[in-house]
């Protein structure tokens, strides 16, 4: 296993797939990543040189916020949003979802598991003693 960035990156996948294993780092950004390092994107990671993983290296942390302080800034814009009591702030601090999905259905995976209610349920067929 290679380290790159302070992360351990697979080293039996393709170079393009493991550097995708750090934290601000997509698809897109990996393709872009190995073309400024001249390196093979189907090469595997274990048979990378070692000239090869210290640009790889050197090129993720000179140019690019990954890691720590990648999740240090975007902590720190919710902070800020939810300080100034923006909308997206006050969506934050609910934790309801942000961008306009709808909450009447279909928000489970923001608001959690279901909470029940008393008082709630099967009405009709009901009769009274």
């Amino acid at each position: 296993m290679a380290r790159i960035a302070g992360i351990d990156v697979p080293g039996n996948k393709q170079v393009w797939a493991s550097l995708q294993y750090i934290y601000g780092i997509g698809p897109s950004l990996s393709q872009r990543i190995i073309a400024k390092a001249g390196v093979d994107p189907s090469t595997k990671v274990d048979s990378l040189a070692e000239d090869e993983l210290n640009r790889l290296r050197e090129i993720v942390d000179r140019e690019y916020r990954v890691e720590g302080d990648l999740r240090k800034e975007v902590n720190l814009n919710i902070k800020r949003l939810i300080d100034i009591g923006s909308y997206r702030g006050l969506r934050h601090r609910h934790n309801l979802p942000l961008r306009g999905q709808r909450t009447r259905t279909n928000a489970r995976t923001r608001r959690g598991a279901r909470k029940t209610v008393a008082g709630r349920g099967q009405r009709r067929g009901m009769t009274k003693k």
